[in-house]
């Protein structure tokens, strides 16, 4: 029996050549209390990147797991940051050592707004599903889920000090929601197109909205607080506050901006005194909000120059005093207009105490720039600070390069050509070229050389990192580039219907006089019939296999260019084949025969690339496997011999343009749209075929279970407000945990009961029953203890407990009786007693009613949690006064400052001493 043939697994290594992901937004982020403005947070396929602007230097990565970052927010404290993703889920990281502790999972599509409250407690997501929802990070659960709009969220506020949220979507609706009752008491109709973005200004006394067109309107805010301080002492004070609404918006006017398109981004900093906005182009508007004093400074000037136009006009006694408009215009006033290096992705800005303001922009040319201004200058202009670059290209990457030696790893773009170190993933060199389609490492490692868009062979000499020639070699573009096997030469094929043979040459260096510089010299033609894709030297470099624009691949010998064979079949132009190394089929053979087998590999290359819009192929080196990359955003590996699939490769989000492979067959890179470059790895853990194709169906089978219908709550109206939960594979499994915890508590009280009627029926005490050897592996504990951990173990603790089925309701509330009388856990049983009472209860409401037995569990449960929740709460006031206690007597004794007094007797001399120091440097 031959021995089955093993496969390796390659995995992914690494991403690198992305600065920032065009999807998601841009944000300032704090690391470790330092510098503010230094830092900036930008989405990197899956991960976020932390930039430190300053160095162009990455500091800190927060690995994701599979989608793509959509949206940035950091926490009010500065130490985490929330990321929502495409599927919909939500991560929050700690900046301190980049791990995630808390995720949430709600949305049906991606993440599109994610804002946290003043406090940091409550975290309030937005999607493209239409849904808002809110979540308690502190208990790491959703609260509610509001329903109402009808097109994606695009902003959401907090009002902060009166417990509202404001939504915008792109339906053009902006509506106000009151999170006490969770419901839409107002939506404001007075935009004509999507609302894509809105801030408070004047402590949240009025509201600017940015829409489809050149104007930003703005909103006066007036909160009728007679009348909530009456509706609270109203017996029927839901019912009112049902049908009352709680602010009166009247539109104040609109403040105009010089571009015409949409607006994109619409920010201001922490204390709203500075207002920027951006649209589709690369200019960012900036705008001051003028203080009550400084407006009323102004309206003063105008009153008195008014007064004294209407002296000069020669205005008598009866001539009525003039009056002064206060307009918009008044308030906010225009400082500058600054002009990015490209189209603004994103922006975000933030004002520092000396009246600098900083803005970091998140450029679609996959860039970075920050940008200083002087807010107290009359006519300030914006000065670039910083410029992150090379870490990335402009555009997509369209050609990469192994060296012989597995070390550096070449990509061209449309503008530069970058070689990295494959260990270290850093830049060696960056060097400007055209618009680059093909390149190849020249033997010996010291030059690449790159076909252009413009028909050029272009020479660059690694060590000085310089241009050495530029050669005219198509009067089209050069679609493609193989070094000869002898590496003596080149070949090249182009949109000219012409093939050229290439020899390498070493001629004298006019520039140095002394040294010699490579050169590659015309020696051969091969003129065909349509524009040339693709060309592959064979291994032994007898054939020539070229793709045509006619859908064919000819196949001519190499040393008497003459016809040889002509491969059909294809619908499309073939775009890329390869040759698989064929020295374990040199057998003693004809050369008819050797020739059959070359065009068998050649053969199932590109029926590899007649589907799924296959852009690049290659075979790993010495061996009859090979990877296909396409539109699919996959990379495949297939078994040439069998004609089986044998890995995907999933990573990147849009279409993969071209990969590379190592020459010891270690290494994979790949480009793709989205801007990255991904390195995999190949590891030795086998591939067994039949055990991946069976996870393949696991996956597909839990992604439709998940996908399955959401319980529903019979006469249950759908409403504005909804559980923040939806079903997953984690609810499912989860539910599965705490039946076979029920079923285990079952058995162990069988055990139990037999147990001890064997104990009366002998009339004597018997040795205990054997533990259940789960109990054992988890420590010798308690079957309700299991039970405990299993329930509270995971966040979508409603959702889970819906899908459980009624059966198993029974024992968990007298269990979680049990629970509370013995005092375990008591927080977490309140937690379980609202979702019962809000979900599990209208759920099964005909079963529990009917059970004589239930009502009197749920009715002592109910008793019995009040007199603990009361017990609780008077510990807790007994040791917050003793505290404050021992606070109090240590101050008296020791005169010591604690806690926040401390804090800011700190801060308060620090800002003496900063004051200080200001105040030399100006005198001297």
């Amino acid at each position: 029996m031959g021995l089955t043939k093993q496969y390796l697994r390659y995995v992914s290594s690494a991403v690198f050549g992305v600065i920032g992901n065009q999807k998601a937004n841009i944000a300032f982020v704090t690391l470790r209390g330092g510098e503010k403005g230094r830092y900036v947070a930008v989405g990197a396929c899956e991960h976020v990147f932390i930039w430190d602007v300053r160095k162009a230097e990455k500091v800190l990565i927060l690995e994701g797991k599979k989608h793509e970052v959509t949206y940035l927010c950091p926490s009010p404290d500065g130490v985490h940051i929330a990321v929502g993703y495409e599927d919909g889920g939500v991560r929050i990281f700690s900046l301190l050592n980049g791990e995630s502790n808390i995720s949430f999972s709600g949305h049906k599509s991606a993440v599109s707004v994610i804002k946290y409250d003043a406090l940091g407690a409550r975290l309030v997501t937005g999607s493209r599903d239409t849904d808002v929802i809110v979540w308690d990070i502190i208990n790491e659960c959703g609260l509610y889920r509001l329903k109402g709009h009808k097109d994606a969220i695009t902003q959401i506020l907090f009002l902060e000090s009166k417990n509202l949220l404001i939504t915008s979507s792109k339906d053009s609706f902006v509506k106000w929601w009151d999170l006490d009752t969770q419901h839409c008491f107002k939506t404001m109709v007075g935009h004509r197109t999507e609302v894509w973005g809105m801030v408070l200004l004047n402590q949240e006394s009025r509201l600017i909205t940015g829409s489809a067109d050149s104007e930003l309107r703005a909103w006066d805010i007036q909160y009728i607080e007679e009348v909530r301080q009456y509706l609270s002492c109203c017996a029927k004070w839901l019912h009112c506050r049902l049908n009352y609404i709680p602010i009166h918006c009247k539109k104040a006017g609109s403040v105009l901006r010089e571009a015409r398109d949409r607006v994109v981004s619409l920010v201001t900093d922490a204390k709203a005194k500075v207002l920027a906005c951006h649209g589709l182009d690369a200019t960012f508007e900036v705008f001051t909000v003028l203080s009550e004093e400084e407006v009323q400074k102004k309206m003063d000037k105008k009153l008195k120059k008014a007064k004294k136009k209407t002296k000069s006009q020669g205005g008598g006694e009866d001539v009525p005093e003039p009056v002064v408009e206060r307009k918009l215009k008044d308030e906010i006033q225009k400082l500058a207009n600054i002009k990015a290096s490209s189209k603004i992705r994103s922006m975000d800005c933030l004002l520092v105490p000396n009246g600098e303001m900083k803005v970091a922009l998140l450029l679609q040319n996959n860039t970075v720039e920050t940008y200083t201004l002087k807010t107290s200058e009359k006519n300030p202009t914006g000065t670039k600070t910083s410029r992150l670059t090379l870490s990335g290209h402009r555009t997509d990457v369209r050609t990469l390069a192994f060296s012989s030696d597995n070390i550096a790893i070449l990509s061209a773009s449309g503008e530069t050509v970058k070689v990295w170190n494959r260990s270290t993933l850093q830049v060696i060199r960056t060097m400007g070229c055209e618009y680059a389609l093909c390149s190849l490492f020249v033997p010996g490692d010291r030059q690449i050389i790159l076909g252009t868009k413009s028909g050029k062979i272009q020479i660059f000499d690694l060590a000085s990192g310089s241009l050495l020639e530029t050669t005219d070699a198509h009067a089209g573009a050069l679609w493609s580039m193989c070094l000869a096997p002898d590496q003596r030469g080149i070949v090249t094929g182009g949109a000219d219907k012409t093939v050229k043979f290439w020899d390498f040459e070493l001629i004298k260096d006019q520039d140095s006089g002394k040294n010699k510089r490579l050169t590659v010299k015309h020696t051969r033609t091969l003129q065909l019939d349509e524009d040339v894709l693709c060309v592959r030297y064979s291994p032994d470099q007898r054939l020539l296999a070229v793709s045509l624009l006619d859908c064919t691949v000819k196949i001519f010998y190499t040393d008497t260019l003459k016809f040889f064979l002509s491969l059909y079949g294809h619908k499309l132009p073939v775009l890329c084949l390869d040759i698989s190394h064929v020295s374990a089929l040199t057998h003693p053979a004809s050369h008819s025969g050797v020739w059959r087998n070359y065009a068998q590999m050649l053969f199932v290359g590109f029926c590899a690339c007649s589907a799924g819009h296959v852009m690049f192929l290659q075979f790993v080196p010495k061996t009859h496997l090979f990877f296909t990359a396409g539109k699919d955003r996959k990379i495949k590996q297939w078994d040439a011999d069998k004609f089986e699939h044998i890995q995907t490769l999933e990573g990147h989000h849009r279409e993969v343009w071209c990969l590379a492979i190592s020459p010891n067959g270690d290494h994979i890179v790949s480009s793709s749209h989205d801007k990255s470059l991904r390195l995999w790895e190949r590891t030795r853990e086998p591939i067994i075929l039949e055990e991946e194709k069976e996870m393949e169906r696991e996956a597909e089978f839990e992604e439709s279970l998940a996908k399955g219908d959401e319980p529903v709550v019979p006469g249950e109206a759908k409403g504005e407000a909804e559980p923040a939960g939806k079903k997953t594979i984690e609810t499912v499994k989860a539910a599965e945990q705490i039946m076979e915890a029920i079923e285990l508590y079952r058995e162990e009280s069988e055990k139990l009961e037999e147990h001890r009627a064997a104990c009366k029926a002998v009339g004597k005490e018997l040795p205990p029953p054997k533990m259940n050897p789960i109990l054992v592996a988890f420590g010798n504990i308690s079957v309700s203890i299991l039970i405990l951990s299993s329930v509270f173990l995971f966040s979508e603790l409603e959702v889970s407990l819906l899908v459980l089925p009624f059966p198993y309701v029974p024992d968990l509330l007298k269990l979680f009786n049990g629970y509370v009388q013995q005092g375990l856990e008591v927080e977490l049983v309140c937690r379980f007693s609202f979702t019962f009472i809000h979900f599990i209860l209208p759920f099964h409401f005909g079963q529990i009613s009917s059970n004589q037995m239930l009502l009197s569990v749920i009715d002592e449960l109910r008793t019995n949690t009040i007199s603990k929740v009361r017990e609780i709460r008077d510990v807790l006031g007994f040791n917050s006064a003793g505290l404050q206690f021992l606070q109090r007597e240590i101050e008296s004794k020791e005169d010591v400052m604690f806690f926040a007094d401390a804090t800011d007797r700190f801060e308060e001399k620090k800002r003496k001493r900063r004051k200080r120091e200001r105040a030399v440097l100006t005198v001297t």
